[in-house]
Formats: C-alpha cells, structure tokens, sequence
C-alpha cells in the first residue's frame, strides 16, 4: 500500500493492521513527526518516503526521501501498489484522491475533506471509507428499503458544559475529549460538531441522496444505525477503534478477530442525546447543506482558516460556527462545473476570510 499520514492515529493503526496480516508497505507519507517516521521506516521497510517539509529530508533514515505536495502525487502515480490509505489532514488531501483514482488505484479514504469539499467530482466507486460511521453503515446496509440512515456523535469537549461557559473556552478546553484523544484539529471539529456534519456530507456522497442525521451517544459504542421502512432499526456496535475498518478497507473481507467483543452487560447502559443548536450552532445549516452538499467546500474553507485563527486567539470558539455560517450564507447560490472550480472557490474563501 501507499500510506498517506502515516504518523497520525489513522496511519498508526494501518501500519498495525499491515504488520498484523504480513502487508507491504511501499511508500510512507508523514509529516513533522520524524522520530515516529524512522521507527516506522525500521518495521516496515518502504521504497520510498515522502515527508511536508524539504528541510526535514537529512534527519530520516532512508536513502530515497522527497518532500513536499507535489512528491506526494508524483508517489502515488510511479508506486506500483494498488491501494492508497489517504489519512492526511484537511484540504490538502483532495488532489492525492483525486490523482490515486486518476491513476486507477483503490483509494482506503479517511481524509473527510476529500468528499467534503470533492465529492461531485470523485469516483465514489473506486473509494472504501474507514470511518467508523460510515463503515458501520456499509456494514448494515441490506436489500431492503430504507427509511433513514444516523450516525453517531461523543458531543466532544463540551457536551457537558453550561452554556453560557462556550464564549470563554480555549485550544486547551478544545482538546480534551471525554472519550478518546485525537488530533488538534479534529478535536476541535468535535467540540463545534463540524466532524459530524463532514460525516454527513461523506455519508450523502458516498450512499446517494437519502435522510441523514446524527445523534450523540454518549460511550462511542454505537457507531451508526440503519432505519427501515418497515418500522425497524439496526445499529453498528463495536469498541472505538479504526483498526476495524481499516481491515476491511485493505483485505475486503475479515474473518478473524480484530477487537475485542462487547460486553453489553458490562457496558450496563447507554445514553443518547439531540444535537441541540444552542450548543452546537453549525448545526443550523445542517438541512441547507445536505441540500446542497456541493457547498461543502464552502464550509471547509471556512471552517480551516476559523480554525487557524482560533489558534492565533484572534477569535473565540464560538467565532468559528459563526465565521462558517456567515461564509456558507454568502455562498449559497454558487454553482460548480468542474473540479477546478472547487480549488478556486477554497482559494477565494481563504483569502477573504
């Protein structure tokens, strides 16, 4: 496999699934981490690593080591490997999908944007999502009719906290999940529940049009359901771990154990909540934007140079639901023709913003 992101958990628990059943790994693209990038070089051995920034080649431990966006395209077309794992972060993650698909390979997708922001214009045949929403949702998909399809939120940072404490709430506040730890970025995204409404966007692109929504609960055990029309629901229940859909992604099918079994009456019980829109307020153009799930660029480009800025404390938390909606808003009545236009209309947001 091409692994992009090697060194994020979404590469860390691929590398743990190849070691696990006995898979190459050709080439590896990481971006600062270098001190994990070598162990990983160590135990598995690729052809070639690419790394973010050019100035970083002499301290990795490998003989053919290329930097920057461009390598990474230029990899993925030369690699002889059929699949490519696309864990990178952000918009940045599109043209690598976009040019592993180009080049007629699989692509294992856990990059949100790439459908986010591409999704009219991405073969969504050639692509095998590994989040565990959407997995749980291929998993439970039956030939029977479908009424409605719910993934599931943690609600984040402050799911839990009063109301009137969100205006003061710092990068630090962001990053503490009460479930699980994560990337800077992502966890912010799921403190605002911008991931959620990424999800949903992905889920639209990669299932066809249909009803999509979200819930939270609470342990992260239910990662999606299914609703017929015949009146009844099944749900996806599985431990919180990537290594599950990743397997699938890569082998296709998987008949030997990978997590360990819930134990539902340990787990003794489960809480489910609404995602209200006093506490999460992107969630108001929730309807809008699955109507016009093009505009998921819109969104995203909002929503990465908010992001920045929160970091910069230039705005406050809830300055980014804020800045994206205002975005979104502005935007509503463009129309996109080809992929082209997706990268200008991100450049032209960016700007403004």
């Amino acid at each position: 496999m091409i692994l992009l992101g090697s060194t994020g958990s979404i590469g860390v628990n691929t590398l743990a699934i190849a070691k696990k059943f006995n898979l190459h790994v050709e080439v590896l693209v990481a971006g600062t981490n270098i001190e994990l990038l070598n162990k990983q070089i160590k135990q598995h051995n690729p052809k070639v690593v690419v790394v973010a920034k050019s100035e970083d080649i002499p301290k990795v431990d490998h003989l053919d080591v290329k930097s920057g966006q461009e390598a990474i395209l230029e990899v993925i077309e030369e690699a002889k490997s059929e699949v490519v794992v696309n864990a990178l972060v952000g918009f940045l993650g599109l043209r690598p999908t976009l040019k592993a698909i180009e080049c007629g390979k699989k692509v294992a997708l856990a990059n949100k944007e790439s459908l986010v922001a591409g999704g009219a214009f991405v073969d969504t045949s050639k692509i095998t999502p590994i989040d565990s929403e959407h997995f749980g949702l291929w998993y439970l998909l039956q030939d029977k009719e479908i009424d409605s399809m719910t993934i599931t939120a943690s609600g984040g940072a402050f799911r839990n906290w009063e109301l009137s404490r969100l205006q003061y709430a710092t990068l630090a506040d962001t990053q503490k999940h009460p479930n699980w730890s994560m990337g800077q970025k992502i966890t912010i995204d799921s403190a605002t529940m911008v991931n959620k409404m990424f999800e949903l966007l992905e889920a639209r692109w990669l299932f066809g049009k249909g009803n999509y929504d979200a819930i939270i609960e609470t342990k992260s055990i239910i990662h999606a359901l299914v609703n017929f029309k015949d009146g009844s629901t099944t749900a996806h229940i599985a431990h919180a771990n990537m290594q599950l859909p990743i397997a699938y992604a890569l082998l296709g099918r998987v008949d030997t154990p990978v997590l360990q079994k819930v134990d539902l009456v340990e787990l003794g019980s489960l809480e489910f909540r609404s995602i209200e829109k006093e506490r999460y307020p992107i969630w108001e153009i929730k309807e809008e934007i699955l109507k016009n799930p093009h505009l998921g660029v819109v969104i995203n480009a909002a929503n990465e140079v908010a992001i920045e800025r929160f970091i910069a404390k230039e705005i406050g938390f809830l300055d980014i639901s804020k800045t994206i909606i205002k975005t979104f808003e502005k935007y509503l009545h463009i129309k996109f023709d080809s992929i082209d236009d997706v990268f200008a209309i991100d450049k032209e947001i960016r700007q403004k913003i």
